[in-house]
């Protein structure tokens, strides 16, 4: 029996012996290659090696974006046992908020729970060190440094510089595999459209961690490639000069070189502060901005429509030379008020008692309205709307800046597309630049730049030259030049121009307030765009709105060199309808003298504001009254 019971347990140890051999040649020969693979991946993890992301300069080297190291707590989810315990202590080292923890969370059930995910950023000195002293005991965490994106000057040039936030859900489905390892990529501006140059190339290295999660060495590193700089042909001297000047009002304004299209400043008022954005902002602050009645987010240099009101006039002047009836020093008799033959009608000028018997360039001095009106009402829609597309407007110009708008020119294909019937009373007040007319304030830059460079338009640009940080070698942008204006009169511009020139020199001219002790001749055309109309024959309801302010000028002349054009929303008349002159006048004395030329204003100036705060009220009735009700008051956008 016992003899029996041995050979019985003998029996079954070799049976179980046999077993346990076979299923260790399996795994050992048979699932060799499956299980090498899973004992290397144990053993060694690549990592992302995120580049610097490259730097925005302005025109002479000045740091608009940079980047700065920061502290970075990251977690592996797959590697820690109990996440919601490990997300309690950690809460207690760096002091985790409920936006890292909504974050996370959103990391967690968009991306591989192998890799590490950012738990929090930007931790301090005091957090830093709490945590790494704790950092043995804590499987599957992370402290890594990395390069958050700053901007110095708290949104100088936002509108042209944009700024970089956390990678959304939409991005990262579109471009899963561009964006991978990336923690930050560009939301608007030049940040955006210059995305694959700013990102760089990502680099990898792989590291061997013990069974704890922890670095035990780095086995191969490949580093990626910094992103490039981009140097702007803007000037953060213009910039800050000209935010400066506009002290928080609703507003914007855009110089140019005509002769490249380069673009010297880009400015829409109010700014903000662009550096919330790179670590996400809340939600309830982004709110707050959205909520906010002056707009801080809109770009109102690309994307304000407005009226352009008298600053229009020379390009319908320029139309009119073109044709062989109009003769620019015949005299049209200007008595304040006219009317469409057979039609009762009566459109305004903004002088009640009129101008007399003037030719082009006292109309373009004095912008007399009445003259513009005969002058609308003989070229027409059709030819007026023409001119005006081949100056630009109603058309993007094709600046290397996302999110252009195109503006409104009333063509007939654009009449044809609303269904409605369209009057002769909408051209004569498309001819002072009213009614459908909008036009962003890049457009009347643009088309001032082409009536300054004798009728060729060029493409603007912001980006000057793109660098590669490892060579150093520069691509620089080669301007490009548009179809020229038509040109069908000899000297037809250069009759023009001097004309504009006397809006600033001349005694009665709009804008001569600007002349003063100037050191070089300016060209420009003012403009004041009504936002309020009365029925005919009714009254006006509800709150009257200030008329707002602009202008486009061009110096030196002959020969400018640099293109300005400020508008300024709800100006009205008086002292804050100088504004925009001051502001061109402050951007040009940068680029041509290197200074702001500070001057006292003589007492004439006193008198001349006396004078239009007088005439306010009544010229905005008159003027309200030209139109049709339907007109400007809600079309405005930014």
């Amino acid at each position: 029996m016992f003899a029996t019971r041995v050979r019985i347990v003998v029996a079954a140890a070799l049976a179980l012996l046999l077993v346990l051999v076979g299923r260790l040649a399996y795994v050992q020969i048979g699932r060799h290659s499956h299980y090498a693979t899973l004992a290397r991946d144990n053993l060694m993890r690549p990592q992302p090696l995120p580049p610097a992301r490259g730097l925005i300069l302005d025109r002479r080297g000045i740091v608009l974006a940079d980047n700065f190291p920061a502290y970075t707590v990251s977690v592996a989810p797959r590697d820690v046992t109990n996440l919601t315990r490990l997300l309690a202590r950690l809460k207690g080292l760096v002091g985790l908020s409920a936006r890292d923890l909504k974050r996370f969370a959103h990391a967690l059930r968009t991306r591989n729970p192998a890799d590490y995910l950012v738990l929090r950023r930007n931790l301090t000195g005091v957090e830093t060190a709490r945590l790494a002293a704790h950092l043995p005991q804590l499987r599957g965490v992370r402290l890594q440094v990395r390069l958050r994106r700053a901007y110095p000057f708290n949104g100088l040039a936002d509108a042209a510089v944009g700024y970089v936030g956390p990678v959304t859900a939409a991005q990262m489905a579109r471009h899963a595999r561009r964006y991978a390892g990336y923690a930050d990529v560009g939301q608007t501006g030049i940040e955006r459209l210059y995305q694959r140059d700013l990102m760089g190339r990502m680099g990898v290295e792989d590291v061997e961690e013990n069974a704890r999660g922890r670095l035990v060495r780095i086995l191969k590193r490949r580093l990626g490639r910094p992103g490039d700089n981009l140097y702007l042909t803007l000037s953060a001297q213009m910039q800050a000069v000209a935010e400066e000047m506009f002290k928080g009002r609703r507003g914007a304004a855009v110089a140019l070189n005509p002769r490249t299209g380069a673009v010297l400043a880009l400015v829409s008022s109010p700014t903000y502060n662009p550096n919330p954005f790179v670590t996400g902002i809340s939600a309830r602050r982004y709110a707050g901005l959205m909520r906010n009645p002056r707009g801080p987010l809109d770009n109102r240099a690309l994307n304000g429509l407005y009226p352009p009101g008298s600053s229009i006039k020379p390009f319908y002047a320029y139309a009119a030379l073109q044709t062989h009836w109009f003769h620019p020093h015949r005299r049209v008799l200007c008595r304040g008020t006219w009317h469409i033959p057979g039609n009762d009608h009566i459109f305004h000028d903004w002088l009640p008692w009129g101008m007399g018997h003037i030719a082009l360039g006292k109309a373009l001095e004095e912008s007399s309205d009445v003259y513009f009106y005969k002058l609308a009402y003989r070229m027409g829609i059709d030819r007026m709307a023409r001119y005006l597309e081949d100056f630009g407007f109603g058309h993007v110009t094709g600046i290397d800046l996302p999110g252009e708008s195109a503006g409104t020119v009333p063509t007939p294909r654009w009449i044809a597309a609303h269904a409605a019937p369209w009057y002769e009373g909408e051209t004569i007040i498309t001819g002072i630049g009213q009614g459908p007319l909008l036009v962003t304030p890049l457009q009347l830059a643009d088309a001032m730049a082409a009536l300054a460079n004798h009728g060729v338009r060029m493409r603007p640009y912001v980006v000057k030259a793109v660098q590669n940080p490892l060579t150093h070698a520069i691509h620089y942008t080669r301007p490009q030049a548009y179809p020229a204006v038509p040109h069908h009169r000899a000297g037809s511009d250069t009759l023009l121009v001097d004309d504009l020139t006397r809006v600033i020199s001349g005694s009665l001219g709009t804008a001569h307030i600007m002349a003063h002790r100037l050191p070089y001749a300016v060209a420009g055309k003012t403009g004041t765009a009504q936002l309020w109309s009365v029925p005919v024959g009714g009254t006006y309801k509800g709150p009257r709105p200030h008329s707002d302010a602009l202008f486009a000028a061009m110096a030196p002349v002959p020969d400018p060199r640099i293109v300005v054009a400020v508008v300024l929303e709800h100006a009205g008349f008086g002292l804050h309808s100088a504004i925009p002159t001051e502001i061109a006048r402050a951007l040009i004395n940068l680029d041509l003298l290197g200074h702001v030329h500070v001057r006292h204003a003589p007492r004439t100036l006193v008198a001349q504001f006396e004078r239009e705060r007088r005439l306010s009220r009544h010229k905005e009735t008159l003027e309200a009254r030209t139109q049709r009700p339907s007109t400007v008051a809600g079309d405005r956008a930014g």
